[in-house]
């Protein structure tokens, strides 16, 4: 089944581009499966990648500081479209780029908790959804000065934000020793004035390339 889920997968990734190019940005899709799906196939150009892009990156933007992708959000369970079994990555394009059906009233999306112990509806334990727990947020908050008396006074609030196995969501303490090479952090020799906040994300797509941003506040 693992290799199933792997060749559907390598399959959606090679065609996605082409697929969704025809997908008009008014097209009722879930942002967080178009998330999911985009960042699989390391955002390819099209209206619905670029919107979930732009979806991904406004979280991690404060305030407040979001889990970028909230699979919870993606029904991946079920399928808008017929009953015949499908893979997760079937499902989950199906269900991207469908229409799904009407509500029956609108219901307030709830606030997002710092933790998220919400999950994946499916199993996500496999090596296919290995980008989703590839994905994560450093709160870099550090400061460093030289006082009167010619101590180094260091401050580093640091935190990552990361996803378990089945796409909950967590934020540990960390540090700026762990902030990844990609960040804008350069902390000076010896202990000159230096103040540096930002929120910072990566990730590896479906192919294992590497990419990021960082909003800087």
């Amino acid at each position: 089944m693992k290799h199933v889920i792997h060749s559907v997968a390598t399959a959606t990734v090679l065609s996605i581009s082409g697929l969704m190019a025809s997908s008009g940005p008014a097209q009722a899709y879930q942002v967080d499966c178009a998330i999911l799906l985009c960042l699989a196939g390391g955002w390819p150009a099209s209206a619905p990648c670029a919107h979930a892009r732009a979806v991904f990156i406004r979280r991690i933007t404060p305030w407040p500081i979001e889990p970028p992708l909230q699979i919870w959000r993606c029904p991946m369970g079920v399928s808008f479209n017929g009953p015949s079994p499908m893979s997760p990555m079937e499902r989950l394009y199906d269900i991207t780029f469908s229409d799904p059906p009407e509500p029956q009233e609108s219901t307030p999306i709830p606030l997002v908790r710092v933790q998220a112990d919400e999950q994946a509806d499916i199993d996500i334990s496999g090596d296919a959804f290995d980008f989703v727990r590839s994905i994560r947020v450093y709160h870099i908050q550090y400061r460093q000065h030289e006082n009167r008396d010619g101590d180094c006074n260091r401050s580093d609030s640091t935190r990552l934000g990361s996803y378990g196995v089945q796409g909950d969501y967590r934020w540990t303490r960390s540090n700026v020793g762990q902030v990844p090479a990609a960040s804008g952090l350069s902390i000076p020799n010896g202990c000159g004035s230096y103040f540096y906040r930002s929120v910072f994300v990566d990730w590896r797509d479906h192919a294992g390339n590497y990419g990021s941003e960082e909003v800087r506040y």
